[in-house]
């Protein structure tokens, strides 16, 4: 039997590699051998695509490769979802995101829409290049608690500015988050955005931090 660290970077591996049949055949592993399943998700599925952007960032993969170790994610991710022992919560978070306006990079935000909604959160996700208008609208529609806007390029930043403004505006109290490749901290404050995340894992982590905040 192998040991959990051993599938959890055999996992991450098939998922750098874009090796979809080996990245599901490890999650069904993993399932059989009674391991955690949102564990798996995130030190195994997650780790490889923090891996995948670091390599992106550094020039050393491109766009190709990272649409393989997508697919390689998203089929483990769909073998353990189901198997995500969720908290039984009357009512959970609701959760609206998208892609910034201008924008079609949508690879780490379905990690974390997948991630969330692992996590018992409900999500309602936009898709890509989403007007800021949409945002408020889905966020009115939907009752969110948090809002999550994305972006990988530094154009469709700015569009971010425009969802924190509108939806201090028409949706008082909502939460707003931020994050993708060229957003920082510093840029978060600026706008006026309620939290920064810089990866998927740190997403999960804020949007429970906002959710909890949003209805202290």
């Amino acid at each position: 039997m192998s040991s959990r660290e051993e599938i959890f970077n055999e996992l991450a591996d098939a998922v750098v590699a874009g090796k979809q049949d080996l990245a599901v055949e490890l999650a069904n592993q993993a399932i059989e051998e009674g391991i955690d399943a949102y564990e798996t998700i995130m030190k195994g599925c997650a780790h490889g695509m923090s891996i995948v952007s670091d390599k992106y960032d550094k020039r050393e993969m491109f766009v190709p490769h990272i649409m393989m170790s997508a697919r390689a994610m998203n089929s483990a991710v769909e073998v353990l979802q189901p198997h995500v022992n969720v908290e039984s919560v009357e009512d959970p978070g609701h959760v609206v995101m998208g892609v910034a306006f201008g924008d079609i990079h949508d690879i780490g935000i379905n990690l974390v829409n997948s991630l969330l909604a692992a996590a018992g959160f409900n999500v309602y996700h936009l898709g890509r290049d989403v007007a800021p208008e949409q945002f408020i609208e889905a966020a009115k529609d939907h009752n969110a608690d948090v809002i999550g806007v994305s972006a990988l390029m530094t154009t469709s930043m700015l569009g971010m500015k425009d969802v924190v403004k509108l939806a201090s505006e028409e949706v008082p109290g909502v939460k707003v988050m931020v994050g993708g490749g060229p957003v920082s901290q510093k840029f978060c404050d600026d706008i006026g955005a309620d939290s920064y995340a810089e990866n998927a894992p740190e997403a999960i982590k804020a949007v429970k931090r906002l959710v909890a905040e949003r209805r202290a």
